[in-house]
């Protein structure tokens, strides 16, 4: 599948390797058919594609220039090996394009790089999620976007209905689906409803931005995360295209550091990269790619379960509840455990599953006050 990888061009390859050894750039390799993809940390993939989106505006991703901002950046005290593998090309139809990102994107998981990919519309997302597919089973799945992009399942698979498409498809494999930034008024009432009847999770632009930190623990617990660069305020990326309200640049920033700090998150996407012509919306996506980088290089490696001996135990009696808090002594994090019904055979997962929570959790829960996220995850785990 590699083949039909197209390489970078040789004028972009010699500018970076201008760059200067502090550089990010003087840590990426550009593949060139032999490389060996276990031996890099990150595989960056350009996939250029943007049918997804009905938008009129067509206009062309400008990946080159995205990729040297990102190269051009001073690497942090990091042990990072990047392999640039260049761009897909659309085939002649989008579920050409589709089939060639999930047969890539599920070799390169298979052989533990992290895949760091920039694309056109966000129904990518999809054949992202399907590369998983063998590899691992029930997936989370967070998308920091100001719509929900659930459609009809009926609909043909675009960049509004992708995550109806994840639902209703075999095999089944998505376990969770959590939405960080969403905007009341940009989505109907109908979808919010669903959204909440399938136990899924959601965020409004105002809670994250009243206290992002509560966000990490969403992070913490996805395997995919993915962005949507329209869901960014328009001042931000200096362009007055897109939406007045949205995330910031320093939010989504810290947002991309935490999904980096994340111990499962095993891919990372930015979509909608036709709508991000400016130059500041292009230095924006660098740095949010970089931040992520920073991210995964610290992450702290913990074994998460109730027999770790790092981690400190706390009951708090919370109604007809008795909940368990876990407190890791070495990165200072937080976990809430999520029992199962023994008599039940509807489990999702048989197991004290050991949820990421926040220290806030644990007090409001010492003031018998359950936790949101716990009763979300509890009613799924039990329906």
């Amino acid at each position: 599948m590699f083949e039909f990888l197209n390489h970078n061009t040789d004028a972009f390859i010699e500018s970076v390797s201008e760059l200067n050894k502090f550089q990010l750039g003087s840590n990426v390799t550009f593949y060139n058919g032999d490389n060996n993809i276990s031996d890099f940390k990150y595989s960056i993939i350009c996939i250029d594609e943007t049918r997804g989106n009905h938008s009129k505006s067509k206009r062309e991703i400008d990946f080159e220039t995205i990729k040297y901002e990102l190269y051009s950046l001073y690497s942090g005290n990091w042990n990072v090996s990047i392999l640039d593998l260049g761009v897909i090309h659309h085939g002649e139809n989008t579920s050409d394009t589709h089939f060639l990102v999930k047969e890539i994107l599920h070799q390169l998981l298979n052989n533990k790089t992290i895949p760091i990919v920039l694309g056109g519309s966000q129904d990518l997302v999809y054949p992202i999620y399907r590369a998983y597919d063998g590899i691992k089973y029930m997936l989370n799945l967070v998308n920091i976007d100001y719509k929900f992009d659930l459609g009809d399942s009926n609909d043909v698979l675009n960049h509004s209905s992708y995550l109806s498409h994840m639902v209703v498809n075999k095999p089944y494999n998505l376990f969770n689906y959590a939405n960080i930034g969403y905007q009341t008024f940009l989505n109907s009432q109908e979808e919010i409803s669903l959204l909440e009847k399938m136990f899924f999770e959601s965020y409004r632009l105002g809670e994250l931005a009243e206290d992002i930190k509560s966000m990490e623990p969403v992070l913490r617990d996805a395997d995919i995360v993915t962005l949507d660069i329209r869901s960014i305020e328009n001042k931000s990326l200096n362009q007055g295209n897109l939406n007045p309200n949205g995330i910031s640049s320093r939010e989504i920033c810290a947002l991309s550091r935490y999904a980096g700090l994340s111990d499962k998150v095993s891919s990372f996407g930015v979509f909608e990269l036709q709508e991000a012509f400016s130059s500041a919306s292009k230095k924006l996506i660098a740095q949010v790619l970089w931040y992520f980088i920073e991210g995964v290089s610290y992450r702290i490696d913990e074994k998460v379960n109730v027999n770790n001996s790092n981690f400190l135990r706390y009951q708090v009696p919370v109604e007809e509840y008795t909940l368990v808090f876990y407190e890791s002594q070495l990165s200072e994090r937080w976990w809430i455990e999520i029992p199962f019904d023994l008599n039940s055979d509807n489990n999702k997962l048989k197991q004290h599953t050991l949820l990421p929570c926040d220290k806030s959790d644990y007090l409001s829960a010492c003031n018998q006050e359950l936790p949101d996220r716990w009763m979300l995850a509890k009613q799924k785990n039990e329906f």
